[in-house]
């Protein structure tokens, strides 16, 4: 049988962590194909952090010596000082950001740097890299959603008595304000940022100590090393540890969440934006116009933020679908983990940023939301109301007002242009309608005192929408 190892063409490639077993080196197709470190890279001040309080656990322990300690500390700082000056030399041979940092350091302080990966894996190490990433990649996303909440109240509480129509089936349906219509999304928000918080807890558990799938026969001291970076408490299984990504697919599905209710209000600006509609216009940082047609104003940002909802949206069925037919334990597929999340990270908090300052520069046309409220009978529920509580029941009140609706078609006019006497005709058909109406129906018919009306908490009255603005500033802190 003839000895593969001793042929140079099939010599092992050094400088591989695990070069050793292999009678042949790895072709550059492969290499390409495999490595990760063109797009992990990002992760280098984690890996940097999660190593250091690695080293120091290892020396607490007695594992690696307290001059090793000193080698790695001085080799890291070196390391993080090139990289954030743009001078590390990341190499693809290397693959992944883990081996890149491990190789320099090495080449920086020797035997010491050999010594690091002492009782981890890439398994247990890149683990707990990403959930070091995406807790930071949380807490900016949290502190952006306090931004675009502060905006947006500011515009809700301006906007607190601005009349509009409200829509169901994009058909004109009740009298709302503006001011109530945006803090809608506020509540969204306000969910969103609680399932972000709630996603951060799953994500602080620290992996490091879990190894490659079955832990470590050193002493290791896992607890005070989740201490030091800051986790919340250990992973307590080492093969789900290394394994499992049920974290990143929460945040995606957050994700998902916040982005598609920021489509949602990305609909409405430009839905409101258009000619036809008119209720708002834009701030011109935030459109772009036509190569052909010099009177364009297009809503780009907001149809933008439309359209990168559906890109989250794939990221997260990528991470379910990579997930779900892995046996444990670590499976090279979840190197197909990062770019999705990063992805989603990165539209995230650019969406956050750009509307945050984008919900500043909307200029709201009242006059033309005030006079949307003449077409569709909006104030027709208020005649209703207004009927059963003069003592008709419900259902009569409906049929009553409902035939006062198709008058109203007939002779082309608003429900309040009528006067009582032709209301009273428009009603005779349902007994008892007309002899109810006095000339204190008009009151009701107002868009004013339809608002005005509607005062108990969660209502569209100006006083309730002042009121929930200053409940959610109180939620701000």
């Amino acid at each position: 049988m003839t000895d593969t190892t001793s042929s140079p063409d099939n010599a092992a490639q050094p400088g591989k962590a695990w070069s050793g077993r292999f009678s042949e080196p790895v072709s550059d197709l492969v290499k390409r194909y495999t490595a990760s470190v063109n797009f992990d890279q990002r992760m280098a001040r984690q890996d940097i952090r999660g190593s250091l309080a690695h080293a120091r656990m290892l020396a607490r322990q007695g594992i690696i010596g307290t001059t090793d300690l000193a080698d790695i500390e001085r080799g890291m700082s070196q390391i993080l000082g090139e990289i954030e000056r743009g001078e590390f030399a990341w190499n693809l041979d290397d693959e992944d950001v883990h081996l890149n940092i491990e190789k320099r350091l090495t080449a920086l302080v020797g035997d010491a740097g050999k010594r690091l990966h002492t009782g981890r894996s890439r398994n247990d190490q890149v683990a707990t890299d990403i959930r070091l990433w995406l807790r930071d990649a949380i807490d900016t996303i949290l502190a952006l959603i306090g931004e675009f909440q502060r905006q947006l109240l500011n515009v809700a509480e301006a906007n607190a008595a601005t009349p509009m129509p409200g829509f169901t089936h994009l058909q004109v349906a009740q009298p709302v304000t503006f001011g109530h219509h945006l803090m809608a999304y506020y509540e969204m928000s306000r969910r969103d940022a609680e399932r972000f918080a709630d996603c951060r807890k799953r994500v602080n558990r620290l992996p490091l100590g879990s190894a490659a799938l079955a832990g470590t026969s050193y002493p290791i001291d896992r607890e005070s090393v989740a201490a030091e970076l800051g986790f919340d408490e250990v992973c307590y299984n080492s093969l789900d540890a290394v394994s499992d990504r049920d974290f990143a697919i929460e945040f995606c599905a957050a994700s998902a969440l916040l982005m598609t209710h920021l489509s949602r209000l990305s609909e409405e600006l430009i839905l409101w934006m258009s000619p036809r509609v008119g209720f708002i216009d834009l701030a011109d940082r935030f459109c772009t116009g036509s190569s052909i047609m010099p009177q364009k104003k297009n809503p780009d940002v907001p149809e933008l933020v439309r359209g990168k909802t559906g890109r989250v949206n794939g990221s997260l069925i990528a991470l379910l679908t990579l997930m779900k037919g892995q046996p444990l334990a670590y499976n090279k597929d979840n190197q197909e983990d990062k770019e999705p999340l990063f992805d989603t990270a990165d539209t995230v908090i650019d969406t956050l940023r750009i509307y945050a300052d984008m919900i500043t520069g909307i200029r709201v046309k009242t006059d033309a939301m005030l006079g949307a409220l003449s077409q569709g009978y909006a104030t027709a529920t208020d005649l209703a109301d207004y009927l059963v509580k003069k003592g008709l029941p419900f259902r009569d009140a409906h049929e009553a007002v409902a035939l006062a609706v198709r008058a109203a078609e007939r002779h082309g006019c608003d429900l309040p242009q009528f006067s009582a006497a032709e209301l009273k005709v428009a009603m005779a058909e349902v007994p008892g309608a007309a002899d109810r109406l006095g000339d204190d129906v008009f009151a009701v018919l107002t868009v004013e005192g339809s608002l005005a009306s509607r005062r108990h908490i969660g209502g569209t009255a100006p006083e309730q929408v002042r009121a929930a603005v200053a409940r959610a500033r109180a939620q701000l802190g």
